[in-house]
């Protein structure tokens, strides 16, 4: 049955504010994953947005972020090219109903007996490849076309921002805990670009993220054994990775906050999400464990901010797209 997880009014705003900073920091990476898997900007959003809200309200693990990943982006980019995105939206289907077997079967128990050093390498490996994300962001382009490395007073313009970023989520929650740290990184330096006009970067170079409800789609493929010979393999791959994930940030979470989540529960969790996803024009997703952090690390420990996060990505979509832009 799900609860909000809320009993007081403090809670409650730390879950509200924990959403927001979260729904803030996806739609950048729902964006540039949806480049990834070659699909146009709104199919990550919507599956930000689906997966983000139902594996929050199904999902076994409270306080986890879901939505859309690079780790599930990069197996469905040659499903893409090859067969096209309706394609795509068939297998997120199948691959959320092999998802909701797994946990119907009890599968999800065995992520306990993954060893600690598997775990540390699982984030260790996460962080670095994160980071080595970040660094196209510190390449331009030339007037002929060359891509490279930025220099001068640009490079100390970005560098000072990011600068000023990590020094507010360093050292604001020494101060207080009862505003995230994150979010207020988000706002200050928001605010600095814009009173200021400093030349920088935005959502709104990478693509545009204005768009309507999403609609319920039967996926336009032919109901037939060839179609399901070239989406299982994909399904297949889909759902291991995406379970896998699922399962070691549920284990992490575990770990940071002394409390014990339900594998099989987040398995079926992932699997209504993904296979209702499919039917409303998203790529599908799983859990994150970059959001999932900044969610614990800004206060989010319930159901709520979970779906305060999709929700507000969802506003995001409808009605504040130029300005998130």
């Amino acid at each position: 049955m799900f609860k909000l997880g809320c009993a007081s009014s403090a809670c409650f705003r730390n879950e509200i504010l924990s959403g927001l900073t979260v729904a803030l920091a996806l739609v950048p990476e729902a964006v540039a994953f949806a480049f990834v898997a070659g699909v146009d900007p709104l199919v990550g959003l919507y599956a930000a947005f689906m997966v983000g809200l139902l594996a929050a309200i199904f999902g076994g693990r409270p306080g986890m972020i879901s939505g859309a990943t690079g780790a599930m982006a990069v197996v469905m980019v040659a499903l893409v090219a090859q067969h096209g995105v309706q394609y795509l939206f068939a297998a997120v289907v199948l691959t959320g109903i092999i998802q909701i077997a797994a946990g119907v079967f009890r599968l999800g128990k065995f992520i306990r007996i993954v060893p600690h050093p598997v775990m540390l390498g699982f984030v260790n490996g996460l962080a670095i490849v994160i980071f080595l994300a970040q660094l196209q962001h510190f390449q331009v382009s030339s007037e002929d076309g060359i891509t490279e490395w930025m220099s001068g007073p640009g490079l100390m313009l970005f560098g000072g921002l990011i600068i000023l970023t990590m020094f507010i989520t360093h050292y604001l929650p020494k101060l207080t805990g009862a505003f995230p740290a994150s979010l207020a990184a988000i706002l200050v330096v928001s605010a600095v670009v814009i009173g200021f006009g400093l030349p920088t970067s935005s959502v709104g170079d990478l693509a545009s993220i204005k768009g309507g409800f999403p609609s319920f789609n039967i996926p336009e493929v032919p109901f037939n054994l060839q179609t399901l010979w070239i989406i299982l393999p994909y399904s297949i791959i889909l759902a291991a990775v995406g379970l896998i994930e699922s399962l070691l940030t549920l284990t992490l979470i575990d770990e940071v906050t002394n409390t014990r989540g339900r594998g099989n529960r987040e398995c079926i969790g992932q699997g209504i999400a993904n296979t209702t996803t499919g039917f409303f024009g998203g790529m599908g997703g799983c859990a994150m464990i970059g959001q999932s952090m900044i969610n614990i690390n800004s206060g989010g420990r319930q159901r709520l901010s979970g779906v305060a996060a999709a929700l507000f990505l969802l506003i995001f979509i409808l009605f504040a797209s130029p300005l998130i832009e």
